[in-house]
């Protein structure tokens, strides 16, 4: 299901870097691992929704490829962002 306005703003307040920031790779990234957190619920009871999971797959490359343009960038943002949202890298 897709996020409620509610999630989105707090996350969005949550990674802003400044007031009028509302589309850094920070919020991008958090963003994208909200919907990839819902889906994996998603497919624990839907295991074969293979369209579905065709799109999780996509957002995974897409936040790998914003951590990876992060990490060339800025690393110290890298870092702190991949500490807050608690992925592996």
């Amino acid at each position: 299901m897709a996020a409620t306005l509610e999630t989105k703003t707090r996350i969005i307040h949550h990674h802003q870097r400044h007031q009028q920031d509302t589309g850094s790779p920070e919020i991008q990234i958090a963003l994208l691992t909200e919907r990839i957190t819902t889906l994996t619920e998603h497919f624990k009871a839907h295991r074969k929704d293979h369209s579905s999971r065709r799109g999780l797959l996509k957002m995974v490359g897409q936040r790998n490829s914003l951590l990876k343009y992060l990490m060339r960038t800025d690393r110290t943002r890298y870092l702190e962002i991949i500490g807050k949202l608690g992925l592996r890298k």
